[in-house]
């Protein structure tokens, strides 16, 4: 390895944080979803979230300020399943591969230790979301499974799209 490849190797720290949230994020998770393109949930979601299911929610803070963060739970009936509601990243985060760090940590978590498959829900048109999950599928060289979850005309109203659910795993532990 160059010695001077390893000197800048070196320099290059880290200043993100991974943590489990605590009520006091749901803010920021809500103002980091209502200046973005995400779905925006009620700022009790965010709260709820961070009360009654830390163990598989993650905020990421760089210098205290929440610049990315996953909720997401394991239902009941799928004990073997971490299902990813949201997933959000600052825009000054954007394209360093935050999301997929977020979700890694969030499998390596004591919560997901019996957690063999991830699942989320994502528009046809999310195509950002979609080359994630496949991403996150090829990493852990298992599969990803697409399958329809809600139809359109489930959804009140107009402008929302059918819902496809993203099934990964089964991951190797």
């Amino acid at each position: 390895m160059n010695p001077d490849t390893t000197a800048t190797k070196a320099q290059s720290v880290d200043t993100l944080t991974f943590e489990k949230p605590s009520v006091e994020d749901g803010a920021a998770m809500y103002e980091l979803v209502k200046n973005s393109t995400l779905d925006l949930n009620s700022s009790y979601k965010y709260i709820m979230m961070c009360e009654f299911f830390a163990e598989t929610c993650i905020v990421v803070k760089e210098d205290e300020k929440v610049v990315g963060f996953v909720t997401a739970f394991i239902p009941p009936e799928k004990q073997d399943t971490v299902f990813v509601w949201q997933i959000g990243v600052d825009p000054s985060q954007r394209g360093k591969g935050l999301a997929s760090r977020i979700l890694n940590n969030l499998m390596e978590r004591e919560a997901c230790k019996d957690v063999r498959y991830l699942e989320a829900t994502v528009t046809p048109s999310n195509e950002a979301s979609q080359a994630l999950f496949r991403k996150i599928a090829r990493s852990h060289d298992t599969e990803c499974t697409v399958s329809e979850c809600f139809a359109e005309d489930l959804f009140p109203g107009e402008g929302h799209e059918a819902e496809l659910t993203f099934r990964i795993g089964p991951f190797k532990k």
